[in-house]
């Protein structure tokens, strides 16, 4: 049951995942960097805390009680991921939906399950599975055949974004992507599927404060949401940044109280984007937690949220007015993409 229950978690957070930003196609008369700021300050800040103060007991005295270097490395991979979690917005901005997410997340799959043992190699070789040893198991194979075809997936999609790009006019495409840059879009979902993928080491080099907060007498099914507002401070500092830039160089300061947009709904539709954002992770810890497999639960995570994004594409018609063959190679890339996270999957279980 346990493993059923963790399926369940990750497949909801999956979900919120792959629907987060239906949200902010609601907003009206904000510019971009205003309204990811303000869902950014939920999904970062303000949720997080609350979900960490409802489930973990003192999780401000954990926090203050783990040592520097945890901290460090937990939050500087928040920062990293935070450029990641950035261009992601940027990625679905240029992309839409289906495209951005697959080729965003299919990087951020086989990322997320190479860095950890990359990591190891050089800095902690006796403290889990390397590269080395990956490289020499059956196991370790299979996980990097997955992501090569990963890749492949990634290059289909990236292929149906330029027939798109071909075969539809300027107004065809801004009909259901406003923004529709392949070349930019391309680019940025690159960037951020690397960097996003230090999320799940984030997650690792916090542990200690999840085992912390289980000898606190915290429920398990709980125990990383301490470590997710650590992480989510250095996701946050990179995103106020740069879009504190960006309202500066485009002189959008003013959208926050702009009597001509609707700011209540804005703040609302804002809000939601960012909450439903942030309880991908929740119910991705409560995931891990019951299937007790940090790689593979990140491979399960990547995969519904790649599915539950395709289909959003598709209820959205960000692929209308094109050809067959386009529309064929979109689902292929999907398919594959879903695939590789399956084989990275599989091999992570024969590696534990």
């Amino acid at each position: 049951m346990g493993v059923v229950a963790g399926i369940i978690y990750h497949f909801i957070g999956g979900f919120a995942s792959g629907s987060f930003y239906i949200p902010f196609k609601k907003v009206r008369g904000w510019a971009w960097e205003s309204y990811w700021i303000v869902g950014g300050l939920f999904s970062w800040l303000f949720v997080p805390f609350i979900a960490a103060l409802l489930t973990v007991p003192k999780f401000m005295t954990i926090i203050q009680q783990t040592d520097g270097t945890t901290i460090f490395w937990t939050y500087l991979l928040g920062v990293l991921w935070g450029i990641g979690g950035l261009t992601f917005g940027l990625a679905m901005r240029y992309l839409g939906l289906s495209l951005g997410m697959s080729v965003t997340l299919g990087f951020t799959s086989a990322f997320g399950s190479l860095v950890p043992p990359i990591y190891r190699d050089f800095f902690a070789p006796n403290s889990g599975e390397t590269l080395t040893h990956m490289l020499s198991t059956t196991g370790g194979l299979v996980v990097l055949c997955g992501a090569l075809v990963c890749i492949v997936g990634i290059f289909i999609c990236g292929k149906a974004g330029m027939l798109k790009e071909k075969e539809l006019s300027d107004d065809q495409k801004k009909d259901s992507i406003q923004e529709f840059n392949i070349s930019k879009g391309l680019l940025v979902a690159t960037i951020s599927g690397i960097l996003s993928a230090c999320f799940n080491f984030g997650i690792e080099a916090g542990k200690p404060m999840a085992q912390a907060a289980v000898e606190n007498g915290s429920n398990p099914l709980f125990q990383n949401n301490v470590i997710f507002v650590v992480v989510l401070w250095g996701g946050l500092t990179t995103n106020a940044i740069w879009c504190i830039i960006l309202n500066t160089r485009n002189r959008t300061f003013g959208d926050y109280t702009r009597a001509q947009a609707p700011l209540a709904r804005n703040y609302v539709f804002s809000a939601l984007a960012g909450t439903t954002w942030f309880m991908q992770f929740f119910f991705y810890g409560m995931g891990e937690s019951k299937l007790g497999n940090g790689a593979s639960s990140w491979i399960l995570h990547m995969a519904f949220i790649i599915l539950v994004s395709s289909v959003w594409g598709l209820f959205l018609r960000e692929w209308k007015g094109v050809g067959k063959k386009t529309f064929n190679t979109i689902l292929a890339g999907v398919f594959t993409i879903m695939l590789s996270v399956l084989i990275v999957g599989y091999g992570n279980s024969l590696v534990d």
